[in-house]
């Protein structure tokens, strides 16, 4: 028994001792960008052009505002009309907390590593490589069900429209979406192989259309009604429980879809390295899209309750179309209409995945160049110096997406429940971890704030203020939507989630440590192989 203890001891202070050297930073003395990032330990490779402006559209114009409030307005309605609106105002002022203190950690060291650089630099030496390793791998899962629950919501919205043309004479089946749902990801991995300029005019095109849907919607819907509205009584304090739990209970559920909606803020983290005056570029750009989402999207909810016919918020959820966003637009404006919406919506939404299947390329490639990600790390990270786009990376993620996706195929919500809860549950343990980080005293010593800062006592109180919020919604997402829990209503996110975390885990004690060492400085190199990859957001600043 002592020499198994005795050889257990010695393989965990062997694994513990491999990790890579902490750099000295400080984001308060440097020449500009590229001497910061050398302090970092990385070389300029990427060409800095994005203003502040548009380090703002990036992330603002991934969360696709109308499209993903079409694809979770039931999820809030489901406690009505107030339970909707008021979930979204309450908790998106939680979700700037948290965006604030993701914009302390950018402004102080940015980096396109994001999350699990800051993992490896504000965590104690004996942890800090395996919790890094554990947050790349979070991060990456939650990238994939974001592009899973996108691409999810466009086929729900694609088969809508259908139905809605057919005057009910179509019938939806988890096969038919599940087959839309892959054709959405093989032509999204398709587009993002193309060339910058062809992937970039696309993103530039997502960005008219989203504001555009939403500027549709506000005047379209409300004018279709001829002022016959839900009265402010109806939307502010009607709350109407269609779920077994109980009310308050049934109304903290109601906040997830603001959560799923802004949550892809921390993209602008990926262009530290290509924006102009990144250390306060970086902090607009997450605090600008989420109050700019937090407030038009409160605006999108109160006209889809004004705008619910005769008030009957169960006559929209129980909606054949599968979609009660369609429900709305069609008792407003007609079918013809409702199906020109719905397909427009539908296309807002594609523009959506494929700019998150950019995203989730950058990070699965970044992730592989510092040998972290799992097994396939050495195939995935090559990138062909000739066309500077990082195919293998974007084949394995559409891969790992088909894959996550099968469960669509799950009768009842349980599995297009748990695809949405995925990127939550992952995202928020990526964001967390590092604000807690910092709250803690090997951190605190480390943490040096950037330009973005408001004073020791009120960012710590925001920092205390998000990693709680962090915590409280991994374990709101990983509920149920019923108490009657049977295969068909179970939330896998609680199985997939924590089983990934704990694997993650196992193998880097078991074989990953062998590789990953935490992020590595490539200062010394002559010459990097691919490294000039273009990530999502120069291929959003491409216009050309």
């Amino acid at each position: 028994m002592n020499a198994i203890r005795s050889r257990t001891e010695e393989h965990l202070q062997s694994v513990l001792s491999h990790r890579s050297e902490i750099r000295s930073i400080d984001p308060q003395h440097n020449a500009g960008d590229v001497e910061l990032l050398a302090q970092i330990g990385y070389k300029q490779e990427l060409r800095r052009h994005y203003s502040t402006l548009q380090v703002f559209g990036i992330a603002f114009s991934i969360m696709g505002l109308l499209p993903s409030v079409a694809s979770v307005l039931s999820v809030g309605l489901e406690s009505g009309p107030a339970g909707l609106v008021w979930g979204w105002f309450l908790s998106s002022i939680f979700i700037l907390c948290i965006g604030i203190s993701m914009a302390f950690l950018g402004s102080a060291i940015p980096t396109s590593g994001g999350l699990y650089y800051y993992t490896n630099y504000y965590c104690p030496d004996a942890f800090r490589v395996p919790l890094s390793f554990m947050i790349g791998c979070s991060n990456s899962l939650g990238l994939i069900g974001g592009l899973c629950s996108i691409s999810y919501g466009f086929a729900v919205q694609v088969l809508s429209a259908v139905y809605i043309q057919q005057d009910g004479g179509f019938e939806i089946t988890n096969a038919k979406c599940y087959g839309i749902f892959v054709g959405c990801v093989v032509t999204n991995a398709f587009i993002c192989c193309l060339a910058t300029k062809q992937a970039a005019l696309l993103q530039t095109i997502s960005i008219i259309v989203n504001v555009f849907l939403v500027l549709l919607f506000i005047i379209a819907v409300p004018a279709g009604k001829a002022h016959d509205f839900n009265s402010a009584s109806f939307i502010f304090t009607n709350f109407e429980n269609s779920r077994d739990y109980g009310t308050v209970w049934s109304f903290a559920l109601s906040w997830m879809p603001a959560i799923w909606t802004i949550g892809s803020f921390d993209s602008t983290i990926h262009c530290s390295e290509e924006a102009k005056n990144a250390q306060r570029a970086i902090p607009f750009g997450i605090t600008g899209s989420i109050t700019a989402c937090w407030l038009l999207g409160w605006i999108l909810c109160i006209v889809c309750c004004a705008c619910i016919k005769d008030g009957d918020v169960g006559r929209i959820l129980e909606s054949e179309t599968g979609s009660a966003m369609a429900q709305i637009i069609y008792d407003a404006l007609g079918k013809q209409w409702a199906v020109a919406f719905m397909s427009l919506i539908a296309v807002g939404q594609y523009l959506m995945s494929v700019s998150i299947m950019i995203a989730l390329s950058r990070q699965v490639w970044s992730f592989a160049r510092d040998d972290g990600l799992p097994v396939v790390y050495n195939f995935v990270k090559y990138v062909n110096p000739k066309i500077q786009v990082p195919i293998r990376a974007t084949m394995f993620a559409g891969a790992m997406g088909i894959v996550l996706g099968l469960l669509v195929l799950i009768n009842g919500s349980a599995g297009s429940g748990a695809l949405f809860s995925l990127a939550i549950a992952s995202n928020q343990l990526s964001w967390g971890l590092p604000v807690l980080l910092v709250l803690l005293p090997y951190g605190r010593k480390r943490f040096i704030p950037g330009p973005f800062y408001f004073g020791k006592y009120i960012s710590t109180l925001i920092n205390i203020v998000s990693v709680g919020w962090s915590g409280y919604v991994i374990v709101l997402c990983m509920f149920p939507d019923s108490l009657h829990i049977d295969k068909d209503t179970m939330n896998y996110t609680v199985v997939i989630n924590v089983g990934v975390w704990i694997l993650a885990l196992v193998y880097y004690f078991v074989w990953g440590y062998r590789f990953y060492t935490g992020p590595k400085s490539n200062l010394d190199d002559t010459y990097l192989e691919g490294t000039a990859v273009a990530n999502v957001d120069e291929i959003l600043q491409e216009k050309s």
